[in-house]
């Protein structure tokens, strides 16, 4: 079996627990790879032939970052904090050998994420299409524009909104653009997705959740012609292109996020949300 290691390569603290990781697991008898640096590689791909674990050393930024190499292919995913805020994380430098050696075993729990699956019409004739295991977010260019769209789930048109923008976000990505837009903390349990309008210019307009089956649309209106973008886990899709629509449904398949027990979702709102410390 091979291991794949995502580290950040702008922490040196994540690059050295990475290479003392890469030591351990050859004494192990494990090939391991290392997927490429970002900023150096922007366009190399990753090869997931026979990879049986994905390890992540960074933020929950890294964390995803590994979740777009591994897409729908069920890799289980293990993320490591060397981040502020880990939330998605299972443990940290102190307990590095111990938490890949109990994944190794088997003996982590696997928490199945559901993830979106995005198609979005551009300026450009060409569309794109991507992934996103946080979310999906229609925002306003640089010079702050309000932006007019209309809002469909399912083919039922909900309504056509002047403001900020929109999020469309998984149950994981609930706690971080979609939470902070006013939307609510969601279980991973929960496979639908959570919609959240950005500062729209109506009291009226409320956060919804979908089913798991149900498609969102977003269209903008011609009435305002301004600059708007489109972002799937904060990483722009067509970079520097106006956005025209975008159809996002559940992905086919889940992400395999490994954690400590089926408690850790609800210990981790309370440490980051609620400031509990255990005890």
């Amino acid at each position: 079996m091979k291991v794949l290691i995502v580290p950040n390569y702008s922490k040196d603290s994540a690059v050295d627990g990475a290479r003392a990781l890469t030591e351990w697991l050859e004494r192990e008898g494990l090939e391991v790879v290392w997927a490429h640096d970002k900023k150096l590689y922007p366009n190399r791909t990753v090869d997931l032939e026979g990879v049986g674990l994905v390890v992540s050393l960074g933020g929950d930024g890294t964390l995803l970052r590994a979740a777009r190499i591994v897409e729908y292919r069920e890799i289980p995913l293990l993320g490591i904090s060397y981040g502020h805020l880990g939330f998605l994380t299972c443990g940290g430098p102190d307990d590095l050998i111990e938490t890949v050696s109990s994944a190794l075993a088997g003996e982590l729990h696997s928490s199945h994420r559901a993830t979106l699956d995005i198609e979005v019409s551009l300026e450009h004739p060409d569309g794109s299409i991507t992934i996103a295991l946080n979310d999906f977010s229609l925002t306003h260019g640089m010079r702050g524009d309000m932006i007019v769209f209309d809002i469909s789930v399912s083919g039922h048109h909900v309504d056509r909104l002047h403001g900020d923008g929109f999020v469309i976000s998984t149950a994981t990505g609930s706690t971080g653009y979609a939470l902070a837009a006013g939307g609510p903390i969601v279980t991973p349990e929960f496979h639908g997705m959570v919609c959240v309008p950005v500062a729209c210019h109506t009291i009226t307009a409320r956060a919804f959740l979908t089913s798991p089956s149900d498609v969102v649309e977003l269209r903008i209106s011609p009435e305002r012609n301004v600059e708007r973008l489109f972002f799937a886990d904060g990483q722009p899709v067509g970079e520097g292109l106006r956005g025209i629509s975008a159809t996002v449904r559940r992905g086919p398949g889940d992400l395999i996020l490994l954690d400590r027990n089926a408690r850790s979702f609800y210990e981790s709102v309370s440490r980051v949300f609620y400031g509990r410390t255990k005890g």
